[in-house]
């Protein structure tokens, strides 16, 4: 493996023929993830790799791994779960907040067997589903001193598990464990403390095998595990690293949750790459409050040149003072929900620090396309990546589409997943592409068009999924929660704009002859039902019925419209503002009377990611 075939010029948009001229198996990629951290312990072993912070306030006591440090736990860990019968088929749960051990204890899941990272503030329901799918018998959960709720889930769902490795809070020794019948039960570092460190003791991971299964659709009612193999992390992690901003002698900033492809993709296995320190922020991330307080003093002091987040935390920071010397850092990089254009023009202003948006999805193991600073178009979220292939397609012949038409958007190359787990045999995982994998094209489900020279500019989702902070939230689970209710006879729930969160889920319901169920009852109802906050409807509004199309079928279009024109209609006061669908997209349109600054309607406009038109009446 030679730097000139790892690492070709890839600058901007116009190397990506030259890229491609040399097939991606000549690169000499690793064969799998621990294939990556080993190259990295042995090119880099005094390296500091890892370095997580207990909480924003104590920037100063960060725990430390080196490259090899990192190898070495990984192995320990790898074969403690050897040890506890995990082959190379079988699924290991992990369900935390991010800290010092749960980065070594992802990779070694993934040595040993398959990484299955859950968010722990999912339902009980959602939890044991995605356990059954999984076959996972062995949990690496957080403690009581971690997280205490998190730990409560782990328990109760203790019936069907052999043992529960537990993880401590970063730089803390953790209080004694209670005993769980029938499960080992004990701290990850205690009990692997004996084991190997120096290699592992099974068979390596081939590049076809399994390396994870993500939990997807968000709070989805239907729990759908994609899987990934190594050479779809490894590959999509390459395309990430072959930039020039990751480079060996800067720093990553990492906040988003492990069980995100975004935080395993982007912030673990690129930096491994190019042997760079990734900096984790506390167990909350970018949720904990006093992190923005200390921001740009943890980017000052460890010389953060990358960071990667969604648009509502560049909001926020665009509003914190720059109380530190950050001219280290000089990319960000966002995705997972629209960039408004208030964000990214106030955030650059703000920080003199280049946004980068990019576009991908689970099912594509993370990035598929990413925007290149030498060469912006405004509006588009950016380029395929090297080796990834882009196309849109009609949404029911599925025939390709010409350039600068809209259409759903296709993408094929060698991150694409295999399937979902749709089932286990004697042989481990069945995978299914649901319909989704068409002759090895992945149908995105996102509404997009790709111009003459390959910009992509997304044109809405034709899927009904509400992102909120780019937190992923299936309107089924609204509805089922809100139709549970005796005085409910249809709901639909609908994204509506919102200027922190992108968008956030809203209702509408159909009532029964008679009811006597307020929209304060029904919101309240619908918070105690819904499988986590983030999905608990903002507003209920009742309606006589909902719109259906012509055979039937609930239209949610106008519901989104009605949703865009109130939220928009609460910010704007004289001025008269509509909500039209043009062409399959919701449009706000603003009149605005001679004597209002159309100007400062633009401005407020801008702050929501949707589509809008102001016009003054004379």
């Amino acid at each position: 493996m030679t730097d000139d075939l790892l690492w070709p010029p890839c600058t901007g948009s116009a190397d990506l023929a030259a890229i491609e001229a040399v097939p991606l198996e000549d690169r000499g990629l690793p064969e799998s993830t621990y294939a990556l951290v080993e190259r990295a312990a042995e090119l880099w072993p005094e390296r500091p790799a890892i370095s997580v912070l207990p909480e924003a306030a104590r920037r100063h006591e960060a725990v430390d791994r080196t490259f090899a440090e990192l190898l070495a736990d990984v192995h320990r860990y790898a074969n403690l779960l050897h040890d506890l019968g995990v082959r190379r088929g079988d699924a290991v749960a992990l369900m935390s907040p991010n800290c010092a051990d749960l980065v070594p204890a992802t990779l070694a899941a993934q040595l040993a067997g398959i990484a299955a990272p859950l968010n722990g503030n999912l339902s009980h329901g959602h939890l044991a589903d995605l356990f059954r799918l999984s076959g996972a018998r062995v949990l690496i959960t957080a403690g009581p001193d971690l997280a205490p709720a998190t730990w409560e889930r782990a328990r109760a769902l203790a019936g069907g598990l052999d043992a529960i490795l537990v993880l401590r809070p970063t730089g803390a020794a953790g209080s004694p464990l209670p005993a769980v019948d029938g499960v080992r039960v004990g701290y990850l570092d205690d009990l692997a403390a004996d084991h190997d460190s120096r290699a592992f003791a099974g068979a390596p991971p081939r590049s076809s095998d399994l390396a994870a299964l993500f939990h997807t659709g968000g709070t989805t009612g239907a729990p759908k595990l994609a899987a990934h193999t190594h050479a779809n992390e490894v590959a999509d992690a390459w395309m990430i690293a072959a930039d020039p901003l990751f480079d060996a002698d800067s720093s990553v900033f990492a906040a988003l949750p492990l069980f995100h492809v975004n935080a395993l993709v982007v912030t673990l296995l690129a930096p491994l790459f190019k042997g760079q320190r990734t900096v984790w922020a506390g167990p909350l991330g970018y949720r904990e409050p006093a992190l923005y307080g200390q921001f740009w003093q943890i980017v000052a002091h460890y010389r953060i040149a990358v960071m990667s987040a969604v648009p509502t935390v560049y909001a926020v920071l665009a509003q914190c003072p720059v109380d530190a010397d950050i001219s280290s850092l000089r990319f960000a990089l966002v995705g997972a929900s629209p960039l408004p254009v208030a964000v990214r023009e106030g955030f650059q202003a703000h920080t003199g620090v280049t946004l980068v948006e990019g576009y991908g999805l689970t099912e594509a193991t993370c990035a598929s396309v990413r925007g290149f600073p030498d060469s912006p178009r405004p509006g588009a979220v950016g380029r395929r990546m090297p080796y990834q292939r882009v196309k849109v397609v009609h949404p029911d012949t599925r025939e390709e589409l010409p350039p600068g038409a809209t259409g759903v958007l296709a993408i094929s190359g060698p991150a694409v997943f295999p399937g979902y787990v749709v089932a286990r045999d004697e042989r481990g995982h069945v995978l299914d592409g649901l319909g989704k994998l068409v002759d090895g094209w992945l149908d995105t489900g996102d509404l997009a068009r790709v111009d003459a020279d390959g910009f992509v500019t997304l044109a809405g989702r034709a899927k009904d999924l509400i992102i909120r902070g780019g937190h992923n939230i299936d309107p089924a689970v609204v509805e089922d929660a809100l139709l549970a209710h005796p005085d409910v006879t249809a709901a639909c729930a609908v994204g509506s704009p919102d200027e922190h969160a992108g968008e956030v889920p809203v209702a509408y319901v159909v009532l029964t002859p008679g009811a006597t169920a307020t929209e304060a009852d029904l919101l309240a109802w619908a918070a105690d039902r819904v499988p986590e906050r983030a999905a608990a409807p903002k507003a209920v509004t009742v309606l006589d019925a909902l719109p259906v199309t012509d055979v039937g079928k609930p239209y949610k279009l106008p519901l989104r419209a009605d949703a865009a024109r109130r939220a928009i209609g609460a910010v704007l006061t004289g001025v008269e503002v509509d909500a039209v669908v043009e062409d399959g997209s919701v449009v706000v349109a603003v009149t605005v009377p001679s004597d209002v600054d159309a100007s400062a309607v633009e401005d407020v406009l801008a702050r929501y990611a949707i589509a809008h038109r102001v016009e003054v009446r004379p």
